[in-house]
């Protein structure tokens, strides 16, 4: 029977079915992975039942037999040339040689010279019956095998195989691409962990595109045309490896894969950046994809497969930023991000807790006479961990979050509640609340407002609502229409920011408005000379003449306000009169500083 298979074998190894056979092999991806504990399992069990030394899962390569697993081996693949697990691969049945040296085909072998005497090999078989290579067990003495071994063997070989098939059908092999998908790429690095734990290694991530890109492309060309994309793009990357590299694809329009072992970061990533420099203009897809790259070094032992790949995501992200569209994971930059996402984690709660965000009062001055006529409410977070959270830090976190109109909602409430408590102790002032674009997107926004105004008892012209050109111009449509309401119910409104957008005149032309705010980084330089002051002229006499009220931000001192009111600007608010201020202390300044109010630096003069 020996003699048969080998003269078969010959033929096999030269025929169509030896290139079918090859075909399966390589789209399983199992060749040059990193070890597996589930397949090291198995060949240990094996060297256990036959009380042998010597036990591999052998795959039977184009010129060599690759052990995907090995005990008692130390190399990690011989050649195929008269190795009996090819012959097991290509007759796809059980081999034993109870003694190599006594066999005339195999006694000249690998094995044979190594000191090998006994071999059984059971197949490793595909359900299209493609012999992959062997479950085998090897000694160094001759020996025999009963039935039962042998069934144990073929047990063995087919546990082998089910953990094979296993992991190509649960998520290892992305069914677009053909590539091993992100399951496999988790796997292959806790392997690592197994090898080479405390050596550095450079992992890569590329993603294709934007996900607006994407979107885009998917809705003009349809989604089929995405899927051309990406495949098209995955045969590009594997050219540009190489047939020794694996390529992961572990996103819908990532892929990942791991830098030549030894190689320097300082090296790579400036070649990683010029050649996807020239690649650029065209991209790799040769369509008008904006892709990006992330780069992370990690050693196995100290850094979690999960982690490796959420790194690679920060740093790819942080890439879209880049000039170059490359980019390094930053510990540091992740660390912000890792704030941020907390910040907005941690918001909803905190609207809950009763105890965490308040509201503190900024007076707004009439500068003609020194009253106060107004007070914007502004949103002040104290974090149970973080402590006190900068209100520059985590409002534009929530405006871009589902918690912008849960946000909007509470500063309205607590402004207005207060807003009638101080009216109720006689001071009739109007209170200015910010909303964001998300606010101005809610279908209802304007009737909201309107509800929570006769919930308080206020007429709503004591409320006053600052809006940015920036949330007016995300849909102006709307916005229009959610404002128009607005001013039509009596509620005041105002454009924040004024001179920071990039259709100002426009807009101040066209907006039901009444408040102009000109913005403080105009008003911090009136002192820096003419052209300054000429800006911030031009801006309140054209606010003017189009019939607005106008309001400086950033106020801080006295030369500031005596040239805004030699400019006619209706309106002062900044530090020069008072910061912003927790309710007590805003009564307790009203009550000094009416019935007029002056720069605190001219009420000692």
């Amino acid at each position: 029977m020996e003699a048969c298979s080998r003269s078969m074998s010959g033929n096999l190894h030269t025929g169509r079915f030896e290139e079918e056979r090859l075909i399966a092999l390589q789209q399983l991806d199992l060749l040059d992975t990193p070890p597996s504990e589930s397949f090291d399992r198995i060949t240990r069990m094996a060297s256990q039942i036959f009380n042998l030394p010597i036990s591999a899962v052998s795959l039977t390569d184009r010129d060599r037999q690759w052990f995907k697993s090995r005990v008692g081996v130390e190399h990690c693949s011989i050649p195929r040339e008269k190795a009996p697990c090819g012959q097991v691969a290509e007759t796809a049945d059980v081999l034993v040689i109870p003694d190599i040296q006594e066999d005339a085909w195999y006694a000249d072998s690998v094995l044979g010279r190594s000191g090998i005497r006994f071999y059984a090999g059971a197949p490793l078989v595909t359900r299209e019956g493609y012999g992959l290579g062997a479950l085998c067990v090897l000694g160094t003495e001759p020996r025999s095998v009963n039935e039962s071994e042998v069934a144990a063997l073929k047990d063995l070989a087919a546990m082998v195989m089910a953990q094979i098939e296993l992991q190509h059908a649960f998520g290892r092999v992305d069914p677009l691409s053909g590539l091993p998908s992100r399951n496999q790429f988790l796997d292959d690095l806790a392997d690592l962990a197994a090898e080479h734990p405390d050596e550095a290694r450079l992992v890569v991530l590329v993603d294709l595109a934007r996900p607006e890109q994407i979107s885009d492309y998917a809705r003009v060309m349809g989604p089929g045309r995405v899927d051309d994309l990406v495949r098209d793009a995955a045969r590009q990357l594997r050219g540009l490896l190489g047939s020794d590299r694996r390529l992961y694809h572990t996103a819908a329009t990532q892929f990942a894969f791991l830098a030549p072992r030894g190689v320097r970061r300082d090296e790579y990533v400036p070649r990683l950046a010029d050649g996807h420099r020239r690649e650029r203009q065209l991209s790799m897809t040769g369509t008008l994809l904006t892709s990006a790259i992330g780069v992370a070094v990690f050693t196995p032992r100290s850094t979690g497969p999960q982690d490796v790949l959420r790194a690679l995501y920060s740093a790819v992200q942080d890439a879209r930023s880049s000039p170059d569209l490359v980019s390094v994971y930053s510990p540091v930059a992740d660390e912000a991000y890792q704030r941020r996402y907390r910040l907005l984690q941690d918001f909803g709660p905190a609207l809950l807790a009763g105890d965490q965000l308040r509201l503190v009062f900024q007076p707004r001055i009439d500068l003609p006479t020194g009253r106060c006529v107004g007070a914007e409410a502004l949103l002040r977070w104290s974090h149970p961990d973080l402590g006190p959270v900068s209100p520059g830090e985590f409002v534009p976190v929530i405006e871009h979050s589902p918690h912008a109109q849960a946000m909007t909602a509470f500063v309205l409430e607590t402004a207005l509640a207060q807003a009638r408590r101080w009216r109720e102790d006689g001071y009739e002032i109007v209170i200015s609340v910010n909303v964001s674009a998300a606010n101005l997107h809610e279908a209802d926004f304007g009737r909201s407002v309107q509800d929570a105004l006769r919930r308080h008892g206020l007429e709503p012209e004591r409320l006053e609502l600052e809006v940015t050109e920036s949330a007016i111009m995300q849909d102006a449509a709307q916005a229009r229409r959610q404002l128009d309401e607005l001013a039509a119910a009596g509620v005041r409104l105002a454009i924040d920011d004024f001179g920071t957008g990039y259709s100002s005149l426009a807009y101040l032309q066209d907006l039901p408005a009444h408040v102009v705010k000109i913005d403080r980084s105009f008003v911090l330089k009136l002192d820096e000379g003419d052209r300054e002051s000429s800006l911030v002229r031009s801006m309140i006499g054209l606010s003017h003449d189009l019939g607005y009220r106008v309001v400086a931000e950033g106020v801080e001192t006295v030369e500031a306000a005596h040239r805004l009111l030699s400019m006619r600007c209706d309106e002062g608010q900044g530090y020069l009169f008072a910061r912003p201020l927790e309710v007590g202390q805003f009564a307790t300044w009203l009550q000094e500083h009416e019935p007029g109010i002056r720069p605190a630096a001219e009420r000692n003069v």
